[in-house]
Parts: C-alpha cells; structure tokens; sequence
C-alpha cells in the first residue's frame, strides 16, 4: 500500500473501506474512505487518523514515504472515532510527535477517549510553521461535533475540510476527476442530508470561511479528494445549507395487507395531478437514509401506518424517529393509514410529524379496512384542495 501524492511533498495516506454497508444507521452502499494526509516540511505533519481496524493501512502508506518516527505533528481535525480511532497505536510509533487539536473542545475530547498524549491546542486562526509551509487551524463548532476545525494551508492552497464536503464512498481513484461525478455529488448530497442536514446554519458559516480562503484542493476526512470540481461542489454545498423547500412530496409508507400502500399510491397520483415532484417509499423497499437525503429540498412529508398492536409499524416509527433527527425548518405533512379497530397509528405519527417542527397541511387520514372507491376519491378531492 502506497502513499498518493497530491502535490509535491502532500501526500493521502488514509484507508479504504470497501466492505463497510452501515454508518449510525446510515447505509453507506458505495463503502467509505477514512482520508489521512501526511505533509513533508521540516516539521513533518500527519493531518489526522484512520478507524481503528485501518491503522495498519495508514502506517504502511505513511512508511512509504517516511519513517513514522520522524513524524513531528499529527493534527486531530475531529474527535470522531472515524478520524482518530487509530490515534493510540500511531502514536506508539510517532514517539515525538505532538497531537494538535481544537481548544477546548478537541482538547476534551481526546482525553476523553485516549487520555494523556502530549497535546497542543490551537485557537482560531492560530498559525503552525512546519517550514516552508504554515498550517492555520479554523473552529467549525457543530460541523457536526464541537470539536471540529479546518487545516488550511496558504502555500499549497489546500483546506483540510473535515467532514465538510465528504462523501461515503470507497474507490480506486483519489481524486474527483478520476470517478463520475454525478455519483460523487449523490454520495456528497446524501453524506450532507443525513450528518449534516441539522447543522446547516454552521455549516453555512463554514461555507463563508471557506469561500474567503484561495483554494485550489479541497482534502476532505470521506471520499474523493477536490481538485478539478472545487466549484461545483462548493456551489452544491451553498445550495444544501439553505435547505430550500421546493415544490416536491415524499410519500413514505409500510403497509401489511395493501390498504395503507393503497391509500399512499391515491395520494402519488393525487399530489401528481396537483403538479407537485412526488416520490414514493415503500419502507419494506427502501432505507430511510436514501429517503431522507430527499428531505433536503422537499416541502411535504407525508407519512402513513396501518395499526398494529395498538401502535404504528415498527419500520415506520424507526423512519420517524431518525426523521425528527434530521428534519430541517418549514416543512409541512400530514400522515395517513389504514386500521381494523383501533387506529391508533395514524393519531401516532401525526404528534410525531408535529413534534418535528412539521407543518400539519391536512387533517390525518383514518380508512378502515379496505378503502372504498368513494373514500379513495375523497381523498384525491382533498389533496387536491391542499
């Protein structure tokens, strides 16, 4: 395993995780990257870690390039244990080397999970000469944890951006013109929508600090590294923090003898013929973090359950829950189901939906048993009137 070069002297030397499919609950299909980047300068630096399990991956590409004993700095741009989870056993080889992190939130962190190092916590836009280069160190509390911060460096033109601007997506290719970029950007948009998504009023202020900056590689902690479509994904990321809602539904549904999908596929239609962009989620069919990457611009969220036991199904009370996580400001919905004799279900994610932030846009639908065409077609009539 080589180290990959990205500009004279900077180098990728994090892991690839080809087999990972889960991430929190969050199903990451395309596998994900674990990005660490070693800089060559009188002071050497390693700008973070790997998972733990990966640890050996970093050390051999790190060896590739230098002995690890002679590394000076490893630079903890975030406490996660995706980033720093093999800080413990680098460190049992880079003896010298000092962990620079955020104060005092990095600082906390990583004493909390790996105790006593020797560490030094930087400021906001404190500077560290490595040499020829310097490194400048931005807090980016809340994107997504307090600890986070960015590693610019003025002389190479290239923003360590943690988090920001990552993707969950393992590939042969380092970089953003080596692989489609149209999967790219649907992995970025889908790492934003279910990480970032609640943070999108830091993330915007992220945004403005990196736009004040002369950038030419943008070095992210996931995925492909930005070299050629800096502009693209930066504009990606300016529209994602608004979190606009646009004239678009989700339908999101579980269903046990076809009634509730049945109701669920009137209100398609219906929402169809009233020109709203719908999509519709069967949650037998389809994960709820590939369902809520389209919440990210999506004005209704609709959400029906049949009863069972007294209660809503499980996959939909599990969508629900992740849902009010993440959900961002100024949606609206209304929820839907059908029931043999208590009905209780409906009542239930109606509260869920409210308790969200979300907009009740129409009074719940409650069908019995199997619908009737007349009760189909009220339902029509009434999305209509919405």
């Amino acid at each position: 395993m080589k180290a990959v070069e990205i500009t004279k002297g900077v180098y990728w030397v994090g892991a690839i995780d080809w087999s990972v499919r889960n991430f929190h609950g969050y199903t990451t299909n395309r596998g994900a990257t674990y990005n660490a980047y070693l800089i060559i300068d009188e002071k050497i630096t390693l700008i973070d870690t790997v998972k733990a399990p990966f640890a050996h991956e970093l050390l051999e590409r790190v060896r590739s390039v230098v002995d690890p004993e002679k590394i000076d700095y490893v630079v903890s741009n975030h406490v996660e244990m995706d980033h720093s989870g093999a800080l413990p056993e680098i460190m049992q080889y880079c003896k010298n080397a000092t962990v620079v992190t955020s104060s005092p939130a990095g600082m906390k962190g990583l004493m909390a999970h790996y105790g006593e190092h020797k560490y030094k916590a930087v400021s906001a836009n404190e500077t560290l000469n490595l040499g020829s280069r310097n490194l400048v160190f931005v807090p980016t509390p809340m994107v997504h944890w307090p600890d986070n911060m960015v590693t610019y460096c003025p002389e190479e033109k290239i923003l360590f951006s943690n988090d920001a601007f990552g993707q969950h997506y393992a590939s042969s290719g380092r970089f953003d013109d080596e692989e489609d970029l149209n999967i790219i950007l649907e992995e970025a948009r889908k790492y934003y929508a279910n990480i970032v998504m609640p943070y999108s009023r830091q993330a915007s202020g992220a945004i403005d600090i990196a736009a004040g900056l002369d950038i030419s590689i943008i070095a992210s902690s996931h995925g492909v590294i930005w070299r050629s479509h800096v502009k693209e994904i930066m504009d990606a990321y300016k529209e994602w923090t608004k979190c606009e809602a646009k004239e678009k539904a989700i339908v999101v549904f579980d269903s046990m003898w076809h009634s509730t999908e049945t109701i669920a596929q009137t209100i398609t239609e219906a929402l169809k013929e009233k020109g709203v962009q719908v999509k519709f989620f069967d949650l037998k069919q389809n994960h709820m973090s590939d369902i809520l990457t389209e919440v990210l611009d999506t004005k209704y969220i609709i959400v029906g359950s049949p009863t069972l036991n007294n209660n809503m199904m499980p996959t939909v009370a599990g969508f629900l829950c992740y849902l009010k996580g993440l959900i961002p400001k100024g949606r609206k919905g209304f929820a839907f189901g059908s029931y043999g004799w208590g009905g209780q279900s409906i009542g239930q994610v109606e509260e869920i939906l409210k308790a969200a932030g979300c907009e009740i846009c129409l009074p719940m639908i409650r069908l019995q048993y199997i619908p009737t065409k007349e009760e189909l077609d009220k339902v029509r009539e009434d999305i209509l009137a919405m």
